[in-house]
């Protein structure tokens, strides 16, 4: 009796673990990517001899296979970039003989960081190489005349000097000012900085100008080796009468796999009991598959639709601003698990006429007003606060209080807090810092 029960117990832990391991699948098909899931679908085929996985993942072919343009897989720009590196290289071929200062430079160009700063000391190179230092000092001179300008400095000080240096338009106390009072002029000082220079503010106003089309990082415009591609999980389109929409599941969201039936009943027919064993594991692993991915597709379409509804608004292109959605909105609608829901929208995309997004990007807090959330999302509140200030006199900038005096007025009430909370959000400085003061 005690080992009926003991046995009993064991198939019922072996049993659980089974659910367990099938449930766990279910859940990692859900939350893959296109391409992870194309990935996964690749190594399940090499697993199991009797799936077939109908298509693979070719960005150049896959256009015309959806009836997409190609653009809609495009993420970043479709042909490589020369590096900088490479860019770098190719100035100091074509400019300098081959001699030991041209190796110097090489040298040095290979520990630029991709925003073009020199990341190695001088006097560790000195030590560690014995380098005579006249020899180093020349090649980062060399380096830093290359294109871009502000290339190979050590800091952000020397790189928008070496760029005031390399403009004949530059303003002519820029350097000046950068040179003897950069953290000064960083911190917006305009007092001190026009007793030490004896300018007015209308003078410093348009140093700070100029600097601003300086860039901080001018290697970041050249480009690596990755391409940056993404298919869309879903479509939405306009019906002839631009009055509706619609939305499609992409066929790469639901791939197509198949079983080999014939190979199958032919090995069926043998009598070895492991074989037999084997085929009927293979044949409810494809069972469970084809389940997860019909699920996995019938998710994200629900999500999908979900989000349609709550975003008409801006898929018909009457507004730029979302509606505030929470993913426990969507699980409430849908009588599924949060979780699940968080699993459906991560690295899913959706193209539309205004470009293609993560599904996760159509979910917005709404913003509270007094006890209670308000139709509003942040991001609405935070379009409504950056034309307020686009708007303003720059030289007397509304302070916060007086930005939420305005946005109560539009029936935005929130908090002068929350205002300095969305304007840092946005990268807008402090009024203070917003202050210019009128050139001549």
């Amino acid at each position: 009796m005690a080992l009926e029960q003991s046995f009993g117990q064991e198939q019922k832990q072996v049993q659980k673990l089974a659910m367990t391991q099938k449930m766990q699948q279910s859940l990692q098909v859900l939350r893959f990517s296109i391409e992870d899931l194309h990935e996964f679908l690749a190594q399940k085929q090499l697993d199991n001899p009797f799936i077939v996985v109908k298509g693979g993942m070719n960005y150049q072919t896959d256009a015309s296979a959806t009836g997409l343009p190609k653009e809609t897989f495009l993420k970043a720009p479709e042909h490589k970039t020369q590096s900088l590196f490479e860019y770098l290289l190719a100035q100091v071929h074509l400019t300098m003989r081959k001699t030991v200062l041209r190796g110097w430079v090489v040298f040095l160009i290979d520990h630029l960081d991709t925003n073009g700063y020199l990341t190695v000391d001088l006097e560790e190179i000195i030590q560690q190489t014995h380098v005579d230092r006249t020899t180093l000092l020349d090649a980062l001179t060399l380096l830093q005349r290359l294109d871009p300008p502000g290339v190979g400095a050590r800091d952000l000080q020397e790189c928008l000097l070496l760029q005031i240096e390399n403009d004949d338009k530059a303003p002519a106390m820029a350097a000046a000012v950068i040179t003897q009072m950069f953290h000064e002029f960083a911190d917006h000082k305009w007092n001190e900085l026009t007793h030490k220079f004896k300018l007015s503010f209308g003078e410093v106003q348009q140093i700070a100008d100029y600097i601003k089309t300086l860039s901080p990082a001018p290697g970041a415009a050249f480009g690596g080796d990755d391409i940056g591609y993404v298919y869309p999980d879903l479509v939405v389109k306009r019906s002839a009468d631009q009055q509706t929409l619609e939305l499609t599941v992409t066929k790469k969201t639901q791939p197509v796999i198949m079983f080999k039936e014939k190979y199958y009943a032919q090995l069926e027919k043998m009598p070895d009991k492991s074989l037999q064993h084997f085929l009927r594991l293979k044949k409810n692993e494809y069972a469970e598959m084809l389940k997860d991915l019909e699920q996995r597709g019938r998710t994200i379409e629900r999500v999908g639709q979900v989000i349609l509804e709550y975003q008409q608004e801006f898929f018909m292109g009457k507004t730029q601003t979302l509606r505030p959605l929470l993913l426990r909105d969507v699980a409430h609608r849908l009588q599924l698990h949060e979780s699940t829901i968080s699993r459906a929208v991560n690295g899913k995309y959706l193209k539309c006429d205004q470009g293609v997004f993560e599904l996760r990007s159509f979910f917005k807090k709404p913003v509270t007003m007094g006890n209670e959330a308000s139709d509003l999302s942040a991001d609405a509140v935070q379009s409504q606060l950056k034309a307020l200030i686009d708007a303003e006199d720059k030289t007397n900038p509304l302070s916060d209080n007086h930005l939420k005096n305005l946005l109560q007025k539009n029936g935005v009430v929130i908090s002068r807090r929350t205002v300095a909370k969305y304007r840092e959000l946005l990268a807008i400085p402090s009024s203070t810092k917003r202050k210019r003061y009128a050139t001549r």
